[in-house]
């Protein structure tokens, strides 16, 4: 898990690197910057790694309350990019909370379930949990980051799904969802955000305007072919048709660049850390530390099918990144940490 993690981050700097040195003068200040916040991230997943993980067992409740704070705090301290007032600014480095306060629901659920195995069944824990995850998810409205606050959600109703709630409950979370769909669009989403869903229906209706993201991240995927035009060569990502092609098109890159190849060994990797993710998942035996990394696994496969659906146009546009690959330092640094956190529990659980 540990080594396809590394490769997969080795492949992201060598797409940052390759959009980069096509600019006419390149400035590799995002380049170092990832390289930087992987060596701390890399640092830190050994650390997490060494401590018992049963420290933070019992402190559900204080890692949510410091991510409402940070969420709160954000929202009248932070900086806004593209819309989003959703960082903090710290000596040039910006830091994105929401990335700390997925890390700390997934805690927070999997002790709350844990405690409650047995109760999950009755209406006021489900309650009790999804009043929780949804004050944070109308925190991260408020910046307004939709499809932040979408993997929050889906954290919660796949765990809450795999700690054995009614049907019932379930139907009530599909109507709740799409009454929190409409209300939100009506009072949080930005003119953008509305833009990339409606483009997602129909991308030719606009395809230089709103459908222009999908379009020419599509084209750019094509032209990879089997083998790739080679780093550094690819004509969608070297001329910038593809925008946000350090981020949230990163995948489209690494399409063109290094073709059906790079992309079935990038999808190899995911497959070996979701399966290594999923068997210390069900070979331990300790609640807590079987629904963390659960709750770790929907996290990175929610990410990881957003991104590549929106990069070939089966989802909407909404801005969330490729784990391990896309330009984000606390991004990086949180999912690093969080594979030193299973790390810790799967030495702990060695039988």
């Amino acid at each position: 898990m540990f080594s396809a993690a590394v490769l997969l981050i080795c492949f992201g700097l060598a797409a940052i690197y390759s959009i980069t040195i096509s600019s006419e003068t390149p400035n590799f200040l995002n380049f170092n910057k990832q390289v930087s916040f992987a060596v701390i991230g890399l640092i830190l997943l050994f650390v997490f790694s060494l401590l018992d993980y049963r420290l933070w067992k019992d402190l559900e409740v204080f890692f949510y309350s410091f991510a409402v704070i940070l969420l709160i705090a954000v929202l009248f301290l932070g900086r806004t990019f593209h819309g989003t007032k959703g960082w903090f600014s710290l000596f040039n480095f910006n830091f994105q909370p929401v990335e700390i306060a997925k890390l700390a629901l997934i805690i927070f659920l999997a002790g709350f379930f844990s405690k409650k195995a047995a109760l999950m069944k009755e209406f006021k824990n489900f309650l009790i949990s999804g009043v929780a995850t949804g004050f944070l998810f109308i925190l991260v409205l408020f910046q307004p980051d939709f499809g932040s606050g979408l993997i929050l959600f889906a954290i919660w109703f796949f765990l809450i799904l795999l700690a054995g709630t009614k049907k019932k409950f379930l139907l009530a979370i599909i109507l709740l969802g799409i009454i929190l769909f409409l209300t939100s669009w009506t009072l949080f989403f930005a003119d953008y955000q509305k833009d990339r869903i409606l483009s997602f229906f129909n991308p030719q209706a606009d395809p230089y305007g709103r459908g222009y993201h999908v379009r020419q991240a599509i084209i750019a995927v094509g032209a990879g072919g089997f083998l790739g035009r080679g780093l550094g060569f690819g004509s969608q990502s070297q001329l910038k048709f593809i925008p946000a092609s350090q981020t949230d098109f990163i995948f489209a890159v690494i399409s063109e660049e290094l073709g059906f190849l790079g992309v079935g060994l990038v999808l190899f990797l995911w497959g070996v850390i979701f399966y290594r993710l999923v068997r210390a998942a069900m070979k331990t035996k300790d609640d807590f530390a079987s629904l963390f990394i659960l709750g770790v696994s929907i996290l990175f496969f929610c990410q990881v099918m957003i991104n590549i659906g929106m990069n070939i146009g089966l989802l909407p546009v909404t801005g969330i990144p490729l784990p391990f690959l896309s330009y984000g330092g606390s991004f990086l640094v949180v999912s690093l940490i969080s594979i030193g956190m299973v790390e810790s529990i799967i030495i702990r659980n060695r039988s």
